[in-house]
């Protein structure tokens, strides 16, 4: 089986799809071997779709040769986050709770890849309900770093990240809700984008008009993102936050023309009292060079008032135990101890801590915008240390460079949360290995609404990086 078509991104395999050059049968019978040969592995699947998918296969090339009209991504597969509801296949959220769960329509963003030709290959791995950045549950145990099988592949988009950093396939529809897609995008060397709010239409939450997950696209390439914005961008009745957008240019307006001359780039290593390793302050300071090369006038912003979990847990976790409790308390005994216990962190969260966390993120927002009346860009790492070993406990301590903390998500990810509360665009791109080999992220963040200015910026830093060569053993 001709495995180069593996490592080929979406951009490239649907041009060679369109001239004829390249069989979508080939191609997928190409990532499905793959996918069969890695998964005892790596463990990044729930569901593989292969009969469909080949099925779906053979109708892309009779199209093809017949002369149809190619969707935007006619013959391309994409895997789905086990979160996110497909059509007639298995969607569990990672629970053993809904282990034979078959939704009767597909998400918004489903239906959009599939209306632009893309194949869904299978379902890829999360936690329960995607309720830790560590990708591991219950009904299928833990998905391995792709660079590592030693390490935790991150989460809760986990599985999307591993299948996309391993060649098994191009694109993968993940979800993010406080760092979930950029979270593993930096530990497997992927391009996660979390977009601004209501860019793609979420159809699957409950609270619309507060809520702060996001469907998202992960990509090996920020051109591979950007067709998939192109594909799953506008609006939809569903989501409010959608409606009145007007439509964007996300693949010629975010392609890496020109440079980044005039642009302004603020810049932070951790908030205060946060530490962050040796290897990533050595990358981030290394795309910080990068990114003055390219032109971007570089300035040195405050860390201040971005240590923000504990507002972050009490909207995300009340918002979890109005979903969940009645599920725990029918049905404890299938869901892990981890996911439990997030649950009575919100027991005694009242309204009026709810409502004066939701008046905290307000103020966020006003501190971010701020910042953008003298910027175009912030940049900060995604993550303080890379991968973290794959055992790790949520409720564990973390160790950075030898320095034993109390708390993962305050000391590994404080600087994605911010901006799912926000609601501005935020991108990891991979911008550099630790000493073990390990990929390390640094995160982009642009203006509310300005997702093609932050591709744009995003592709001129991944063409300068020269990574896209390197791929995990």
């Amino acid at each position: 089986m001709n495995e180069e078509l593996c490592f080929l991104p979406a951009s490239d395999l649907r041009l060679r799809i369109a001239r004829k050059a390249l069989s979508p049968v080939e191609l997928v019978q190409a990532v499905l071997a793959r996918a069969e040969r890695l998964q005892p592995e790596l463990n990044c699947f729930i569901t593989l779709c292969g009969d469909s998918a080949m099925a779906r296969a053979r109708q892309a090339e009779q199209d093809v040769m017949a002369g149809r009209p190619l969707g935007l991504l006619h013959g391309i597969p994409f895997t789905v986050k086990d979160i996110v509801n497909t059509q007639g296949v298995t969607t569990t959220f990672g629970s053993a709770t809904h282990r034979d769960n078959v939704p009767d329509h597909d998400a918004v963003s489903v239906a959009r890849l599939k209306a632009q030709g893309a194949i869904l290959l299978g379902k890829t791995t999360t936690p329960e309900f995607g309720s830790k950045c560590l990708t591991d549950s219950p009904l299928f145990g833990r998905t391995r770093n792709a660079w590592s099988a030693e390490r935790t592949s991150g989460g809760s988009s986990g599985g999307a990240a591993v299948a996309v950093a391993s060649g098994i396939a191009p694109l993968a529809i993940a979800t993010d809700g406080g760092g979930s897609t950029r979270i593993p995008a930096a530990c497997n060397g992927v391009v996660g984008l979390k977009q601004s709010n209501g860019v793609i239409p979420h159809s699957q939450a409950q609270d619309m008009f507060g809520n702060q997950t996001y469907v998202t696209p992960m990509t090996r390439t920020v051109a591979d993102t950007a067709l998939m914005m192109q594909a799953m961008a506008g609006e939809a009745a569903c989501d409010p936050w959608s409606i009145g957008l007007p439509a964007a240019d996300f693949i010629g307006g975010g392609a890496a023309t020109g440079d980044l001359r005039g642009k302004r780039v603020l810049y932070c290593l951790a908030p205060p009292g946060r530490p962050v390793a040796a290897d990533v302050a050595t990358a981030f300071r290394a795309g910080l060079d990068k990114l003055a090369a390219l032109g971007a006038e570089l300035a040195e912003m405050p860390g201040e008032g971005f240590d923000v979990e504990p507002i972050w847990r009490a909207i995300n976790h009340t918002v979890w135990r109005t979903r969940f409790a009645p599920l725990a308390a029918a049905h404890g005994d299938l869901l892990s101890a981890a996911f439990l216990k997030q649950l009575a962190l919100a027991e005694n969260v009242s309204g009026v801590d709810y409502q004066q966390a939701m008046f905290g993120r307000t103020a966020l927002f006003h501190r971010v915008q701020a910042l953008f009346e003298r910027a175009d860009l912030l940049v900060m790492p995604t993550l303080s240390r890379t991968a973290l070993p794959v055992d790790q406990d949520l409720f564990g301590t973390i160790d950075i460079d030898g320095r034993v903390l109390d708390g993962v998500r305050a000391n590994w990810f404080p600087w994605t949360m911010p901006f799912n509360m926000t609601g501005h665009p935020a991108v990891s791109m991979p911008c550099g290995f630790d000493s073990d080999g390990l990929p390390i992220g640094l995160q982009l963040v642009g203006r509310f609404r300005g997702d093609v200015e932050l591709l744009r910026a995003a592709a001129l830093f991944e063409s300068a990086s020269d990574l896209l060569a390197h791929w995990p053993d």
